[in-house]
């Protein structure tokens, strides 16, 4: 039957891939991947045989109707990123709408994903937030970040490490250096780091580092939040 799943991958310890996302992705007839060589390995660590094909955000628009027009011939398809839940910044959006629309059921089969680790581990507020994954890298960057200063919810960013501090520096700018925060780093991986403190200890604490590796998610607390 033609189902298209959306399956969540480990953000990186491989122990917290389910045995259902597995179970799935040895059922499907085929699996988009975000990068077939990343997603290969993964599938290999588990003996997953499927067909693969590339869905990433350069081709997305170009292989939404290679998705349908598999599902339309009865057979299955899942979609999974390089890590987390595809459709969190990462491409999915679109061929989820577009399979609505055709009337074909859409499975989600959760898991971890970087953002709601972050917050948790943050120690910041959880109860009320906004998820804004990665800024502009220029145009409009400045003017979000202007808008969320008045964001009393707890704001999540991603960003790269090679752009961590230029991060924190727009951030002191626009929030300023005593606003609270924390940076995650390498999650559920075996150098995992989380550091808190206000945005300009923060930044200070980048700042003089050699090397910064892995993705990062940034916890900003919202206006008006105090300790």
């Amino acid at each position: 039957m033609a189902v298209f799943y959306i399956v969540a991958t480990p953000i990186g310890n491989l122990g917290d891939f389910s045995p259902r996302a597995i179970e799935v992705l040895k059922s499907v007839d085929y699996i988009a991947c975000e990068d077939t060589r990343t997603s290969g390995k993964l599938l290999k660590a588990f003996e997953i045989n499927k067909p693969t094909f590339s869905f990433h955000q350069h081709n997305e628009h170009q292989k939404v109707e290679h998705v349908l027009n598999i599902l339309r011939g009865g057979q299955s398809v899942a979609l999974i990123s390089d890590a987390g839940i595809p459709g969190i910044s990462d491409p999915g959006f679109l061929a989820v709408r577009a399979v609505k629309q055709l009337g074909i059921d859409v499975s989600v089969i959760p898991g971890p994903d970087a953002a709601t680790t972050a917050l948790v581990a943050s120690g910041l507020p959880s109860d009320r937030y906004c998820f804004e994954g990665f800024l502009p890298p220029k145009k409009g960057r400045q003017k979000k970040l202007a808008q969320l200063v008045e964001e009393e919810r707890t704001i999540i960013f991603y960003e790269s490490p090679h752009r961590i501090v230029k991060l924190l520096k727009e951030l002191e700018e626009h929030f300023g250096g005593n606003r609270l925060a924390a940076v995650a780093r390498e999650l559920t991986k075996k150098f995992e780091e989380v550091k808190r403190g206000s945005i300009f200890e923060l930044r200070k604490e980048f700042e003089n580092r050699d090397a910064i590796k892995g993705e990062i998610a940034v916890v900003v607390a919202g206006k008006g939040y105090k300790e």
